[in-house]
């Protein structure tokens, strides 16, 4: 009997941990390599000039590919840079999908070594998943420019 509540217990645990059906299939659709061809912005007017997620100026990113490995979770998007106008190179990230009660889930992720160990702590990013295709994907985040609200929206075409 006691057996039978241990295991009853560890199977509840196991399934209330694990993913949901919309959850594991946006992950299998995410997975892959992927072209973040457009950033823009939404909201507001006027011209922007930003820093996305603490690395370079959001134009550095078109253009950019992003890989998404979605058996452990890990990545990596690289910039291309012909003009030195960017900081060319790879980044290692481990992402994941995380369910939101409004509707648009979010795709998230932090930056890793190639140890697969998280490099600033609890620092990460998430974006909204607006939209996703086995062919594209369009991601948004939302900032304040001056009290107003102004949406980054990135469109994503899959290789």
């Amino acid at each position: 009997m006691k057996n039978s509540m241990v295991l009853g217990a560890l199977v509840l645990m196991l399934f209330s941990c694990s993913l949901s059906k919309e959850v594991r299939q946006q992950r299998k659709s995410i997975n892959g390599t992927w072209i973040l061809d457009d950033v823009s912005y939404a909201g507001s007017e006027g011209v922007f000039k930003s820093i996305l997620f603490n690395d370079a100026q959001a134009f550095c990113f078109e253009g950019s590919t992003w890989y998404f490995l979605e058996n452990n979770s890990t990545g990596s998007y690289t910039i291309n840079s012909t003009t030195g106008a960017c900081p060319a190179g790879t980044r290692n990230i481990r992402w994941s999908v995380a369910e939101d009660p409004s509707g648009n889930d979010r795709l998230q992720f932090k930056y890793i070594d190639e140890k697969k160990k998280d490099i600033y702590g609890a620092t990460g990013y998430g974006m909204e998943i607006m939209s996703l295709s086995d062919s594209r994907m369009t991601l948004q985040s939302r900032v304040n420019v001056d009290g107003e609200a102004v949406s980054v929206v990135y469109n994503f075409i899959k290789q």
